[in-house]
């Protein structure tokens, strides 16, 4: 209210006494602001999901021997120093190996299900806030309109 006093007393001192009868004008001014406010959003969807199954296999129990005849007999023959520990150690090697090599197992995809699958994803709400930009005072004298811009408190 202060500065609406000032700027018709402003307009009031330029206006000459022959232009008294002027009419000065005041008006606010607001503008339209856009925001945007982020917010978290879940959104789901359905997807394949694989069921696996453990399934016995046939494995190679002569690989599985050959293998551990090899590593027993160095193991063997590293630890006792002779030959006589290589084969012990070859024949251990060898049986180990051939039960290990008999029996593999591994998962097997065996069907899909459905299932639900959610994310929280960022997104925007834009929103128009109208805001008090400034105000205005619009006198005429001299045959010249003036306006002078000023803030409110």
């Amino acid at each position: 209210m202060k500065n609406k006093l000032i700027a018709f007393a402003l307009a009031g001192s330029i206006c000459t006494p022959a232009f008294a009868d002027s009419v000065a004008k005041v008006r606010d001014v607001y503008i339209d602001i856009e925001q945007s406010t982020p917010f978290q959003e879940r959104r789901c969807r359905q997807v394949e999901v694989p069921v696996y199954e453990r399934q016995q296999t046939e494995g190679d129990a002569a690989g599985g021997a050959l293998l551990g005849m090899i590593l027993g007999g160095v193991i063997g023959k590293g630890v006792t120093g002779d030959d006589g520990g290589a084969a012990a150690g070859a024949v251990m090697g060898g049986l180990i190996g051939a039960d290990k090599g008999s029996q593999q197992s591994k998962n097997v995809i065996v069907g899909y299900k459905e299932s639900t699958h959610c994310d929280y994803v960022t997104t925007w709400k834009t929103s128009t806030v109208t805001e008090y930009s400034h105000s205005e005072v619009t006198f005429k004298t001299d045959g010249k309109v003036y306006t002078l811009r000023f803030l409110k408190d």
